[in-house]
Parts: structure tokens; sequence; C-alpha cells
């Protein structure tokens, strides 16, 4: 089975591309699971409901999210009843909404999307190794095929967390830098792994945002409020070849887009 991973989609100019690109990429893979990162799609921070449903409604089955999952108040009653909206599992208990969320993939195999956040240079919650541990025997009782979304700043950090969990789950992604990197490979228990997928929104900015704000901030060190930047966009993600039996990845490929 193919999964398909869009990296964090941000903005207007995102949402654009999954709508207008996503199509394409289902006829070329054919992918029995579409996962994306959501959490900066309101204008490059937060989600809202209607933007859920919108991005449901082009074809996305789970989104993840991350560290700006609560900017916009309005979503928390909706996480609260929408499974196919996870958040960071490592927030405290009693937090709304599930990190974690078994779904159906093609041919109605259970598959699990599991969301962590790092804890390096970001908000300090309870510990995403240890977390994962207390998880994984519940996971596995339900599916064998386990995809993980960890939003998290540090490389250090995203690889240290795929070497301890190769071969206990399928793949491990990383997200939150909105910069796509260049490492992804199959460990050698079989997870699939790659530190960041990149992001799907503005192609001209810094990471997404308008660069004269971000040069401004940079240079002047006064506060900047943020907007997404204009022009043309990316779509950046990853497709894992996965062993339906065994739930260990047999492939993984970058996907960047321009348009």
């Amino acid at each position: 089975m193919k999964i398909l991973v869009l990296g964090d989609i941000v903005g207007r100019t995102g949402r654009r591309l999954v709508e207008r690109l996503l199509p394409e990429l289902r006829d070329r893979y054919r992918p029995g699971l579409i996962v994306a990162n959501g959490e900066n799609a309101a204008g490059g921070a937060g989600i809202t409901p209607g933007l859920a449903e919108e991005l449901f409604a082009s074809g996305v089955h789970i989104l993840t999210s991350g560290n700006h999952i609560w900017d916009k108040k309005e979503i928390v009653p909706y996480i609260t009843r929408e499974p196919r909206l996870i958040r960071p599992a490592n927030y405290p208990k009693g937090t709304p909404g599930k990190g974690w969320v078994v779904t159906e993939g093609a041919g109605g195999i259970p598959i699990a999307v599991v969301n962590f956040s790092g804890r390096v240079f970001m908000r300090d919650l309870d510990c995403p190794f240890q977390g994962v541990d207390r998880l994984l025997p519940q996971l596995e009782e339900q599916a064998r095929i386990i995809l993980l979304d960890f939003h998290a700043e540090a490389t250090s950090e995203k690889q240290a967390l795929g070497w301890y969990l190769d071969g206990r789950v399928t793949a491990v992604f990383g997200t939150h830098t909105h910069v796509q990197t260049a490492d992804e490979r199959i460990l050698p228990g079989g997870t699939a792994y790659i530190t960041d997928i990149g992001m799907t929104g503005p192609a001209e900015g810094v990471i997404g945002v308008d660069r004269e704000m971000v040069l401004q901030r940079f240079i002047s060190q006064m506060p900047q409020r943020f907007k997404p930047a204009k022009g043309p966009g990316e779509l950046n993600g990853i497709v894992i070849d996965v062993d339906e039996v065994t739930g260990q990845s047999r492939g993984i490929e970058r996907i960047s887009e321009y348009g």
C-alpha cells in the first residue's frame, strides 16, 4: 500500500495547492491513505472547523497538527467531536481532542496515525519518548501500520525518536520547520524516516511567511504580525510504500511540486 503525507498546509496558498494538485497525486500514486498536517491552514496559524472540512472535502483523510492547534478558539469544540483531526498526544490529560486515531486504509486495513510534539525549543509538554512507549501497546492491538507525525524543531530530537522507534512503527516523519530535508530512508528495522517533510504553501516567503516581515523582525528585533507570503506555491510531502502484512516500510519517496 502507498500512503501519501503532505507537509504543513500554510494559508490559502497551501489549501489551493491541495485542492488543485491532490487529484493528480492520487492518480499517480494510488494512495490507500492521505495524511496532512493542517495546523497552519488558517492564515498561517491555526485551523478552523470550516477549513478542516474543506481539506477533508479535497481528499485528505486525516489531519495532524502541532503547537498552533489552539490558535483559533473555535477549533476546541470541533476537535472534541472530530476524530479525523488530531493534536499532539503529549499534551496533558484532559486536553480536548486526541493524539491518535485508527482509521481504515484501502481494503479496510486498519492504520494508526499518531501525533507527538517535540520539546527542544518548543513548549515543555510530556516526554514524547515515554509517551509513545505508553501508547504503542494500545495501538498495536488495533493496527500493524502505525504512522507518527513528530512536530518538532530540533533535528537531533527528530532523529533520536526515529532511531528509538525503528522496527516498532511503520514511519516517523517530521513536521514544523517547513523546510524539506533530503534524508529520507528506511531504517534497519523497517521504519521509514525523514527529518522534515516540508510544507504546502507559499514558495517565495520565509517558511511560508511574507519575507519582508521576517526580514524586519530579524533586522529590528521588533515584534511583527506575520502573514503568509503571496505568489507561487510549493507542495512538499512523502509517499511511503508499506507492507500490509508486516507493517514495515519498503520505500519512501520525497515529493516536491510547484505551481
